[in-house]
C-alpha cells in the first residue's frame, strides 16, 4: 500500500526508500517540464573508500556524518528524441552500481477513464487523446530498483505538488521499474 511522505522520510525508511525520496525533492527543486533523468546509486560506504575524491566532490567524505547508504549520482542526460525504453535497452552499469533510478513526467487518467479510451490508437494518437482529457493529470515519478530485485517508486502530482503529498509504494510504476531492472540483465 502506498504511503504518503511526510516532510522527511518516514522513521523507518528503507535505504531505497530515502534514495527515491531525495531524488524526488531533487527532481521537484527543478521544476516541473523537465526531461527524464537517470541516476546510478551506488553503496556511500564504498563510494568513500573506493572514490573518496569523488566522495568529497558530493560532500560524503566524513564517515560520522549521517548521510543515507545510498548515494544517487545523476547520470548525462537522456539523448534528444530517443524513446525511452529503447534508450534503457543500452545501457550497462558497472559492479560499482548497486542500483538506478529514473524520474519522468507523464500525463496519467484515473482508472474510472479507462473504459473511455478509444480503441486502436497509435501511440502519437493516444498520447494527444489523453492531453486533451479533461481529468489527466500531470505527475512526476521517480522509480528505483536495485540489483537484488527491491523497488521503490514515488508519485507527485502537479497540482498537488508538495513534499506531504508524494505517494511512495514498491509497485506505483511497475513497467518502469520492469524496463530499469532489465538494464542488470546481463
Amino acid at each position: 500500500m502506498p504511503n504518503v511522505s511526510p516532510a522527511g522520510p518516514p522513521m523507518a525508511a528503507s535505504p531505497l526508500t530515502v534514495a527515491v525520496l531525495e531524488i524526488d525533492a531533487y527532481a521537484s527543486s527543478l521544476g516541473w517540464d523537465q526531461p527524464a533523468r537517470l541516476f546510478a546509486l551506488v553503496d556511500t560506504d564504498r563510494l568513500r573508500t573506493q572514490e573518496p575524491g569523488l566522495a568529497a566532490q558530493l560532500g560524503l567524505e566524513d564517515p560520522s556524518s549521517s548521510v543515507a547508504a545510498l548515494t544517487p549520482i545523476e547520470q548525462d542526460e537522456l539523448p534528444p528524441g530517443t524513446a525511452l525504453d529503447d534508450f534503457l535497452a543500452t545501457i550497462a552499469w558497472p559492479d560499482a552500481v548497486v542500483g538506478c533510478a529514473m524520474t519522468v513526467e507523464r500525463l496519467m487518467l484515473p482508472p474510472s477513464a479507462e473504459a473511455s479510451v478509444p480503441e486502436k490508437l497509435s501511440d502519437k494518437q493516444l498520447t494527444a487523446w489523453v492531453a486533451k482529457h479533461p481529468d489527466r493529470q500531470e505527475v512526476r515519478m521517480t522509480v528505483a530498483v536495485l540489483r537484488d530485485g527491491a523497488r521503490e517508486s514515488a508519485v507527485r502530482l502537479r497540482e498537488k505538488d508538495s513534499p506531504t503529498e508524494v505517494l511512495t509504494g514498491a509497485g506505483l510504476v511497475p513497467g518502469l521499474a520492469e524496463a530499469l531492472a532489465a538494464t542488470f540483465e546481463s
